[in-house]
């Protein structure tokens, strides 16, 4: 019979667990994807292209193409973006 393996199984197993270096970097780039691809999605909503987006917040559209993409991500930006596409952003930062 075939054991089932849980999703934390696998992510133990295949990245590493928890607190280590390799799954930390896992998580954190993981996170930045999702929130690349929401602002993909607000942009795409909004019916604007990356060359819209760019000129909108003072920004090249080389960056707007590598935000999406997960890269050059700050809170700044992000917010900034955010913005500019009509959306609402909320941090909920808990201490453990």
């Amino acid at each position: 019979m075939n054991k089932l393996t849980s999703h934390s199984e696998l992510l133990n197993e295949f990245i590493g667990k928890k607190g280590t270096t390799e799954r930390d970097k896992f998580e954190a780039e993981l996170k930045a994807e999702i929130i690349a691809s929401k602002l993909k999605e607000m942009r795409i909503r909004k019916n604007m292209t990356q060359a819209q987006l760019a000129e909108l917040v003072g920004k090249d559209k080389t960056q707007i193409s590598r935000i999406e993409k997960g890269r050059n991500l700050t809170i700044s930006t992000i917010v900034q973006l955010v913005e500019a596409l009509g959306g609402k952003i909320n941090f909920d930062i808990q201490f453990v």
